[in-house]
């Protein structure tokens, strides 16, 4: 199996994680750990932790399932009751770790490391000027794999 969760799954268990935290997440917040857990987990394990393709918009990396099922929020806070998960004990593990080190963080925090992301820059190449900042330009997973190894300093992936 090519990916270990359903992009789902990841995303109920970084809000409920969050709300179990008594952290404010709001949707920027939520796309930032989705994007930043799928590079770290493509860095370290050399493939997705969920399927699914994020867009660079103006603002950061956007997964557009959570994006849709979310928007309804804006800039709120994600106040919607989300039981907890049923994930393996690696992603479970995986998302715990990645959480206690950003979980804190809040979305402007989040979208200033994502903004300096070399995978996302490049997606934005060509991308236009628009009010809603949505950009369709697909982000490479080779590329957030190879950034990320690097930025914790990681050997090079197995080709």
């Amino acid at each position: 199996m090519s990916c270990r969760q359903c992009v789902q799954e990841v995303t109920n268990y970084i809000v409920w994680d969050s709300h179990e935290a008594g952290s404010y997440i709001t949707l920027a917040k939520l796309q930032k750990l989705m994007y930043l857990a799928q590079a770290r987990h493509l860095a370290i394990h050399g493939e997705p932790l969920f399927p699914g393709r994020f867009e660079a918009w103006a603002h950061g990396p956007v997964l557009r399932s959570v994006y849709n099922r979310f928007e309804k929020y804006g800039w709120r806070s994600l106040d919607e009751f989300v039981p907890r998960p049923k994930l393996d004990a690696h992603t479970e593990g995986f998302l715990k770790k990645l959480l206690d080190e950003l979980g804190s963080f809040d979305a402007r925090q989040l979208e200033a490391m994502t903004s300096r992301d070399e995978a996302w820059l490049a997606a934005r190449v060509g991308a236009p000027d628009c009010v809603d900042g949505r950009w369709e330009g697909l982000i490479s997973e080779t590329l957030m794999r190879d950034v990320y190894r690097r930025q914790l300093k990681l050997e090079p992936a197995e080709v």
